[in-house]
């Protein structure tokens, strides 16, 4: 078998066996490019094997451990995905994504639910998973912008930059989250309902079997598909050691573009991806910064500016949007301060009716901050 050779969908299982059970992907690269399909591997003695592989004797009798102790896993492999409508998608198909091919040590295997997107242009975005409200702000505009303009956006579907990139490429177009476990786990919980919609327009995609839970370790390996397959790689709000730059590094040893969102050099959350721009990350302040860069790109059109106010907003709507920040919350107090007394009894009624639209977002201390629209 070579990685050219489209593979049928029994010889998908055997591969992602074989995936599962060694994974190393030199080794695994050693068993594709032997010219054996990955069922006859599964079936070969371990003396024709240790001539393909040429390990250590340690390292061979560990690959092989899930090979003798589930002789049968490419069937429940099969079996698993087919219950939980989770696709293949191997090396050699022609839906893989085409950069990801690039790096290094790309899985030979990736189990996604949904569609894999079919364009050429994918960009990353990641940052802090305790986002500020301006990162969230930063994050969802930028992303829903960019995917106006024709890329898909990746991320890792985590809490916080994640979320809120993947939210606003789903405003305008397409999203894929590579996970840290597997397509069928929900991490974090509160994002269940995101990764079906996500899986509708776009796809959920994991190196890992299905009900493979989410491990410390798996992230790192996680950051090099998200950075791997996309042409750039975004960064907003990181701290000074945080998994968003391990894949920006990711990136810049791809050869990949890396952008940042600058932010206060008082905030603990922005030290990362201002070190970044010092070392040659371009400064993001819109998509346009990332659209100049992919001229090949459509531009990302008449996209409303934030605080441009939609003829859907009832005038009483539009002054509470014209006293609140995108960046700073506002306790209710404040606003009925800063609204000086113009049709204050209702403001809780208006700023429900408001979060409910979609306008305004509440935080834990119940502070309100304006989304871009």
């Amino acid at each position: 078998m070579t990685q050219e050779k489209t593979l049928n969908p029994s010889e998908k299982f055997f591969l992602a066996a074989w995936q599962a059970a060694v994974g190393s992907s030199n080794i695994l690269k050693k068993l594709t490019a032997s010219g054996h399909l990955p069922s006859e591997l599964w079936q070969m003695p371990d003396d024709a094997l240790s001539g393909i592989l040429q390990e250590k004797p340690e390292h061979l009798a560990r690959a092989l451990a899930i090979r003798y102790g589930k002789p049968e896993l490419p069937e429940i492999l099969a079996e698993e995905c087919q219950r939980l409508k989770i696709r293949l998608c191997a090396f050699s198909d022609e839906e893989y994504p085409p950069m990801l091919r690039e790096i290094y040590d790309p899985p030979q295997v990736l189990y996604y639910r949904g569609k894999l997107f079919g364009g050429s242009h994918r960009l990353a975005i990641v940052g802090s998973r305790r986002v500020t409200p301006y990162g969230r702000a930063a994050a969802e505009a930028i992303a829903a912008d960019l995917s106006k303009a024709g890329f898909c956006i990746v991320s890792g579907g985590a809490a916080g930059t994640d979320t809120f990139s993947h939210k606003g490429a789903l405003k305008n177009g397409i999203t894929e989250a590579v996970l840290g476990c597997g397509a069928d786990v929900v991490y974090p919980a509160a994002n269940a309902r995101l990764f079906d919609e996500i899986a509708e327009k776009g796809a959920v995609i994991s190196e890992y079997p299905p009900g493979t839970k989410p491990e410390r370790f798996h992230f790192p390996a996680r950051n090099r598909i998200i950075s791997g397959m996309s042409q750039g790689t975004l960064v907003i709000e990181a701290a000074k050691k945080s998994g968003s730059l391990i894949t920006a590094e990711q990136a810049i040893s791809c050869g990949r573009d890396v952008f940042a969102v600058p932010g206060s050099i008082f905030s603990q959350n922005s030290i990362g991806t201002n070190i970044l721009i010092q070392q040659g990350a371009k400064l993001v302040m819109s998509a346009d910064d990332v659209l100049a860069e992919y001229p090949e790109v459509p531009a990302a059109g008449n996209a409303a500016a934030p605080g441009v106010i939609g003829p859907e907003l009832t005038e009483d709507e539009k002054r509470i949007l014209d006293v609140l920040y995108i960046d700073e919350p506002s306790s209710i107090d404040i606003i009925i301060y800063k609204l000086n007394g113009t049709n204050t009894a209702n403001v809780a009624f208006q700023l429900l009716q408001m979060e409910l639209k979609g306008l305004i977002c509440r935080d834990d201390n119940q502070g309100y901050t304006r989304r871009p629209l």
